[in-house]
């Protein structure tokens, strides 16, 4: 179908604007543009009953951990979700994924905890991942004490945090825990040497494109050879048995379409329970505009169902 009219007229509006692609920006440029233009999209954050900020130990030093609190939760301990934010490795921080934590949280009905993981390329792979294990590790040991139940944790993500989320679901199994009850993989990156239909035919300069994606591993990447490793293509992991069920969502006008949607077929063959999801007429992005877009307030009430289930 064609773009969505709420997409197309995102769309539009940056083509008049004139704003310059990301990749054609200093990354300090690109940072503070990418940050701005989440903001814009996300709408208007959602009110939750309490977010602390805490400190952990990480492998590169010091890592900000912040957690959101559900504005009704039921009683008891509550599930805790590790959603891990995108922006190719290399933009980003814990407030690019704010209005997300927030509304997962609230409709899932859990704890969900964001790390501020370190960035590309001053910190190539396995920086990031290194990170994200660091911290899905601090969760489960210290969930008690935050009123977290440690048998119900999931991890999640979108684009770069997708990939993420992946990666540490494959070291969870691998290093023997924590055990996970389920992935949320939002248009997940899955293969650094991914050649699909979506990646050669999504080009639109206004949007997120192949040279978006080339831009992004290439600052992820200190050695290219390291995309083979399973924990920076999860699609070419050996073996995907034993992980957790997944939900991954994808978008029409997305170069990672393909990929994300290759990597659960693979989940599946595996024996892995996977709900895979399209969004017609949507780019790449979509689910963090959940203040632009009806399709985005959508899919992240599916998540958040999703999430429920698992943690039922």
């Amino acid at each position: 179908m064609p773009l969505h009219p709420q997409a197309q007229d995102l769309r539009d509006r940056r083509a008049r604007s004139g704003a310059p692609p990301l990749y054609t920006l200093t990354l300090a440029e690109a940072r503070a543009a990418d940050l701005a233009d989440i903001r814009a999209a996300a709408g208007t954050p959602e009110p939750v009953a309490a977010v602390e900020e805490h400190r952990i130990d990480g492998p590169g030093g010091p890592l900000v951990l912040r957690l959101y609190r559900p504005a009704a939760p039921p009683p008891g301990p509550l599930p805790g979700l590790l959603y891990l934010f995108g922006g190719g490795w290399t933009l980003g921080s814990p407030d690019t994924s704010d209005a997300i934590c927030r509304r997962l949280t609230n409709t899932a009905g859990c704890v969900t905890a964001s790390v501020g993981y370190r960035l590309a390329p001053e910190h190539p792979f396995p920086a990031a991942v290194e990170d994200c294990r660091a911290a899905v590790r601090w969760f489960a040991r210290h969930a008690g004490g935050l009123g977290v139940d440690p048998a119900r944790l999931a991890v999640g993500g979108d684009s770069a945090g997708g990939n993420l989320a992946a990666a540490v679901t494959l070291l969870c199994r691998d290093e023997g825990g924590p055990a996970l009850v389920h992935q949320l993989l939002v248009y997940p990156n899955t293969d650094h040497r991914a050649d699909t239909a979506s990646l050669r035919e999504n080009d639109d300069p206004a949007l997120f494109n192949r040279r978006s994606v080339r831009w992004y591993w290439n600052h992820y990447l200190a050695d290219a050879a390291d995309g083979g490793h399973p924990l920076a293509s999860p699609l070419r992991a050996a073996d995907l048995a034993g992980l957790p069920p997944a939900t991954v969502i994808t978008a029409e006008y997305d170069p990672l379409r393909d990929e994300g949607e290759r990597y659960a077929d693979a989940l599946r063959a595996a024996g892995v329970p996977v709900g895979l999801r399209r969004y017609q007429g949507m780019p790449h992005g979509f689910f963090a505009m959940a203040g632009v877009l009806d399709t985005a307030q959508e899919a992240q009430r599916y998540a958040a169902e999703r999430l429920r289930e698992a943690f039922r």
